[in-house]
């Protein structure tokens, strides 16, 4: 069985950022990725686009980016290949999956694509090794450090580590979304009737016509001429880690996407003539489960702005909170200049000694979690992951022994401190 320095276990925003910066460090990094791409959420989800990344500077009104490193060097790649349009958080996931692949493989990255987590072997309090199964059936790979970047948690859930599941009174999670996409629409005559399309979505389910418990229609521009991109089912009271809930959710999100479809086909000027073009490969989860770490971040922490003495990466992404039980979305915003920092404990299992949890399935309360979930923030949590098992395996510490100090300033000169 080969061994590996660091071991990374799902290949979105934070895990591929997790695997770009261990294997930088000198690390020999194993990423395990169970679809035939990287990028997770925006390529499997179909999530886009990027939500804010930044703050305006309260005195210049100048945007202050919070988010920089590796998920700096994507956006560069992504304007390079006219793949992101100038002023525009908007992007086309083909050219993501194609840079994420050659920052990898650039690296030296070992990768295993089409392989799911099955089981994970414990030593002394550590974890030794993974298991997984793909065509070649079962298997079974070793580190010396391990990161979570499922999103879910599984890693972490399986080498016995507690977690709690969405909100604290009831443990429902935001609701899952299937993003689809909308081809030949008259984008200017869409521009005009606009304004009349939820007024006529709220009418509509009033009259029992509309089953889709969402307030509103949410639609944002693409990349691609003539296309649009919703972001506009919702499936509520469905656990995401449940596999018969989750089942459950995709087939009710597909009546649903075809619902609105024909609601805007048939009622809006605009998409007299359009085609459904695609739906999502999986349905996109907001929140599942939440390691409980070392720390646990609150909302508080975030409302507060809390510098933590250990923090790993900046924040301000509103607390966007989609109601799980049924219509409506809350929102805290941040002021011009404010931000929060995540502090290293949260990606900390409690009592772990060589596993790492980064993503959105990092340790903290429903109402946190709601801000910090986005892509943008994952890949910094991802790059910082990987920098302190990078860190810690250079001098076969576990990982609550890592020289906070000098760890944070490598993170500052990645700019993921501000």
């Amino acid at each position: 069985m080969k061994q590996y320095d660091v071991i990374v276990v799902g290949g979105g925003f934070s895990g591929a950022a997790a695997a770009i910066a261990a294997a930088r460090r000198g690390m020999e990094v194993l990423l395990i990725e169970k679809s035939n791409c990287f990028g997770g959420a925006a390529v499997n989800c179909l999530v886009n686009p990027f939500m804010y990344y930044w703050t305006n500077d309260p005195a210049t009104k100048k945007p202050i980016y919070l988010c920089n490193g590796i998920f700096r060097e994507i956006l560069t790649e992504l304007t390079a290949m006219k793949a992101m349009p100038e002023n525009s958080s908007a992007f086309h996931e083909e050219y993501l999956k194609l840079i994420l692949q050659r920052m990898i493989l650039k690296e030296n990255v070992h990768v295993l694509f089409h392989t799911y987590l099955t089981g994970v072997r414990m030593d002394n309090g550590k974890v030794k090794s993974v298991l997984v199964s793909n065509k070649e059936g079962p298997g079974e790979y070793a580190a010396r450090y391990f990161i979570d970047c499922t999103g879910d948690g599984d890693l972490a859930v399986l080498a016995g580590y507690p977690y709690h599941l969405g909100r604290e009174k009831d443990h429902l999670c935001q609701p899952m979304t299937l993003c689809f996409r909308v081809a030949g629409v008259d984008l200017k005559a869409f521009e005009k009737s606009y304004d009349s399309i939820n007024p006529l979505y709220q009418q509509f389910q009033r009259e029992g016509k509309i089953k889709n418990p969402r307030e509103n229609i949410l639609v944002f521009e693409n990349v691609v001429n003539g296309v649009l991109h919703f972001n506009s089912t919702r499936i509520v009271r469905k656990n995401p880690v449940s596999g018969e809930e989750k089942t459950q959710a995709e087939l009710e999100a597909r009546e649903q996407v075809f619902e609105l479809f024909h609601f805007l086909r048939e009622n809006i000027d605009g998409f007299q003539h359009s085609q459904l073009l695609s739906t999502a490969m999986e349905i996109g989860v907001r929140e599942s489960r939440m390691i409980e770490g070392e720390y646990l971040l609150t909302q508080e922490d975030l409302v507060a702005c809390t510098k933590f003495e250990d923090g790993v990466v900046c924040g301000n992404y509103d607390i966007d909170i989609h109601n799980p039980e049924g219509s409506g979305t809350s929102h805290y915003y941040f002021k011009d200049g404010e931000y929060y920092t995540i502090p290293y404990r949260c990606l900390v299992p409690k009592g772990s000694r060589n596993l790492l949890v980064a993503g959105r399935c990092i340790s903290s309360t429903h109402e946190a979690q709601a801000s910090y979930r986005i892509m943008p923030i994952c890949c910094c949590l991802g790059e910082a992951a990987g920098i302190a098992a990078a860190f810690c395996g250079n001098s076969a510490a576990d990982i609550m022994d890592i020289d906070i100090p000098r760890y944070r300033e490598e993170l500052r000169a990645r700019q993921l401190l501000i």
